[in-house]
């Protein structure tokens, strides 16, 4: 069985080439040293989540790209004198609003295609970091710039195109330590 994996670049969702549009792949196929010429880049993310009132069950935090408008969870860049996990709920806090504790370990990884503003495309790897979600305001860096939403983690999994984070997502099981009161 032959699997076909279609990647389309965001940059050709927001302008079409008048019918010669070819797949984020088809482009790398062609040139592939600018996927592996140089090595992975490491970014940070945060898997944000909450409990239900009043149960165990726990929804998800999701929220769209800024150009492209798919469904992404927060993360980022390392930041200078972070470490992993304060980079990740400081993506969190300036994405979406929320804050929480951060666990320190990686609850896992997953890897992408980043296409960078020049048109080149950067292969990312990203830790995620489990943050139970403590405080949510309305008034953070990026508000008005994405849609956010509060899923279960399966409907996540689901709305997100990353294979690796969907899996990462669709069995996720807080680490213990519940600060709900």
């Amino acid at each position: 069985m032959t699997i076909y994996i279609v990647l389309k670049s965001e940059k050709q969702d927001r302008k079409p080439t008048g019918g010669n549009s070819q797949t984020l792949l088809q482009q790398l196929a062609r040139t592939p040293d600018k996927l592996f010429g140089k090595a992975f880049g490491q970014q940070y993310g945060a898997l944000c989540f909450r409990y239900k009132e009043g149960g165990s069950e726990i929804e998800v935090l999701v929220i769209t790209s800024r150009e492209s408008r798919r469904w992404i969870i927060p993360k980022g860049w390392p930041m200078k004198g972070k470490k992993p996990y304060e980079a990740a709920a400081i993506e969190a806090w300036e994405e979406a609003g929320v804050r929480g504790k951060a666990k320190k370990k990686p609850v896992g990884r997953y890897t992408y295609l980043k296409e960078l503003d020049d048109g080149n495309v950067a292969p990312c790897i990203v830790e995620m970091f489990q943050i139970e979600v403590t405080e949510i305001s309305t008034d953070f860096k990026e508000r008005g710039q994405r849609l956010f939403d509060w899923v279960s983690p399966s409907e996540a999994a689901r709305r997100v195109r990353e294979i690796e984070l969907k899996s990462l997502l669709v069995n996720f099981k807080p680490n213990a330590t519940k600060t709900r009161g």
